[in-house]
């Protein structure tokens, strides 16, 4: 067993680490993946609402502990990209795409190209038909 105290009560919740920097530090903590040291299996963050505190707890076992910490952080990285420079030209060989005749290259003026609907959050909010030319020599990338 650990040197870490339990509640008094019967749900074994083990009492939050003291920090291991010295006074006059200041910033985060720990930040990063706990894991359980009854199954090795990854804590999640979870909140006791009657005692309102944030707890680390397993999916598997019953082991609970009180972060130390109890902030959440959350990076969330907003970065728009030209949707089209994304798209790779080989992608005109692959075979699992659709094929039409009907939208010729605005560029080349062939009348074959592939076609596939966006994959990003954008797509949830409007469909968007993203094409590439399928002549060996152009591959331009259009959407309409």
């Amino acid at each position: 067993m650990s040197s870490q105290d339990y509640h008094d009560d019967d749900e074994h919740i083990l009492q939050p680490e003291s920090p291991s920097g010295g006074e006059g530090r200041s910033g985060p903590g720990f930040v990063g993946i706990k894991f359980c040291p009854e199954c090795n299996n990854m804590l999640y963050p979870r909140e006791d609402k009657e005692k309102r505190v944030l707890m680390y707890a397993c999916r598997n076992c019953e082991h609970r502990e009180i972060a130390a910490n109890p902030c959440i952080y959350v990076n969330k990285l907003v970065h728009e990209i030209d949707e089209l420079t994304q798209i790779v030209g080989d992608i005109i060989h692959d075979p699992t795409l659709p094929k039409t005749e009907e939208h010729p290259c605005p560029r080349c003026g062939k009348k074959k190209a592939v076609f596939f609907q966006a994959q990003t959050k954008k797509a949830e909010e409007e469909m968007r038909l993203y094409y590439v030319c399928a002549a060996n020599d152009c591959q331009h990338r259009w959407t309409e």
